[in-house]
């Protein structure tokens, strides 16, 4: 039981709470800057949370089928994708706005994204995080360019603008070990250390032109914390009929509940009340049937049934981490033409000569006593569509003809050659 009912513990965090350094990369300013006061009517912004919560549990039923225990930030992932599909057109631009579900057009979903943005950065305001340094919820966004690779000033514009993305100068081609630790290093530093590695070995080549990404960092202390102390270790029940041994952690206090047809939900606030976790236990037994039924639809109507009373609350400590390439699961959920090479991103560079390689994402989750600290990194990797021809070397550095003609006609109007060019 223990793999996949955390999963839904700590998915709900960040998926539904939204239902670096310059030497990094010497960064190329688009003209514009970020707008901080974007006029965003509020039923976009609705619709921008409606589409990323059915997106965050599509992706669930598509990742379900993993090993262990998964936890993933589909907010980061929504967000490095709405990045790359600012260059999207044609059918590529279609697939991917029916699979992630960007119900808004261009021209209105990056406003929206950058309105949200902003709201949540003004989230807990004088707030405690677990660790007692303050309340972080952080979100930054990178792309990372060849050097000399043109990319259009509408589209960097764009990331400008709403994702306050400044283009960071990289050598794919001459650096490529170099470019992948810089942006690795990047990521760790936003997301203090918990991010590790995003993107492995092989995966930028010396064909990547462009690198899309996305760090989200949380850490927030409980409104009503933990007692160490009633800590004990007991047994967590699992999905095969055995058991474990884990630190439990319960208390007793008025929490939000509901209980329904084979499950109950309950609602932990953090410190400030502006965040919380939303629990959803189904009954022993009852995991994958209550899994498969799982939606946003499910998830909006338990969050809306949710009624204050007094909670015995028993749960596990737990930390771990969860790291997927989602090329496949992405492709499979129907956007399938992006990773091809029949891909359109000329919205990118005014031609159709990028693909995406792969979408890299990682996360980690801690939840104690003090409360929970998560992180999470997403990394969209571009690459040219097809293999660019080896310079053929041509020295002229002997004797040699030439001729001097009318291309539109073929007429040749000179002749020559060269036995000493210094005569």
């Amino acid at each position: 039981m223990k793999k996949l009912f955390l999963s839904v513990i700590v998915m709900i965090l960040l998926g539904l709470t939204a239902c670096g350094p310059a030497s990094l990369g010497e960064v190329l300013r688009s003209g514009k800057e970020r707008i901080t006061s974007p006029d965003v009517p509020e039923t976009d912004l609705d619709l921008l949370v409606e589409g990323n919560c059915a997106f965050a549990f599509d992706l669930y039923k598509t990742l379900r089928d993993e090993e262990g225990n998964l936890f993933y930030s589909p907010y980061s992932i929504s967000i490095a994708l709405a990045m790359t599909y600012a260059g999207a057109r044609g059918e590529t631009e279609q697939q991917m706005a029916e699979t992630l579900k960007f119900l808004l057009a261009q021209e209105d979903l990056h406003p929206a994204f950058n309105s949200l943005d902003i709201l949540l950065a003004q989230r807990g305001e004088g707030a405690e995080g677990k660790d007692d340094q303050g309340f972080r919820l952080n979100i930054v966004n990178a792309i990372w360019g060849q050097k000399d690779y043109a990319f259009l000033d509408e589209f960097l514009d764009v990331l400008a603008e709403n994702y306050g993305a400044g283009l960071r100068l990289v050598d794919f081609i001459n650096e490529t070990e170099k470019s992948r630790v810089t942006i690795n290093d990047w990521v760790s530093d936003q997301t203090e250390g918990r991010i590790e590695d995003l993107i492995p070995q092989g995966i930028i080549t010396v064909l990547t032109r462009l690198v899309l990404t996305n760090a989200i960092y949380f850490n927030a202390a409980w409104e009503y914390p933990f007692e160490e102390e009633a800590t004990y270790n007991g047994p967590f029940y699992l999905l095969d009929g055995g058991e474990v041994t884990v630190p439990l952690m319960r208390q007793t206090e008025s929490f939000g509940y509901t209980g329904g047809d084979g499950y109950q939900a309950v609602e932990l606030p953090y410190d400030g009340h502006e965040l919380s976790m939303v629990i959803l236990l189904p009954e022993e037994g009852q995991f994958e049937v209550f899994e498969g039924l799982l939606d946003a639809e499910l998830v909006a109507a338990i969050i809306e049934d949710l009624d204050s009373q007094e909670v015995a609350l028993t749960m596990p400590k737990f930390e771990f981490e969860s790291e997927f390439g989602l090329k496949q699961a992405l492709a499979a959920m129907g956007m399938p033409i992006a990773f091809t090479d029949a891909a359109d991103f000329s919205g990118m560079t005014g031609v159709r000569d990028l693909h995406i390689a792969d979408v890299i994402h990682k996360a980690f989750v801690s939840v104690d006593e003090a409360g929970t600290e998560a992180a999470a990194a997403t990394a969209v990797i571009m690459e040219l569509t097809a293999m660019p021809a080896e310079p053929v070397e041509v020295t002229i550095d002997h004797p040699f003809i030439f001729l001097i003609r009318d291309i539109e006609t073929g007429t040749i109007l000179f002749v020559g050659r060269v036995v000493n060019p210094g005569a």
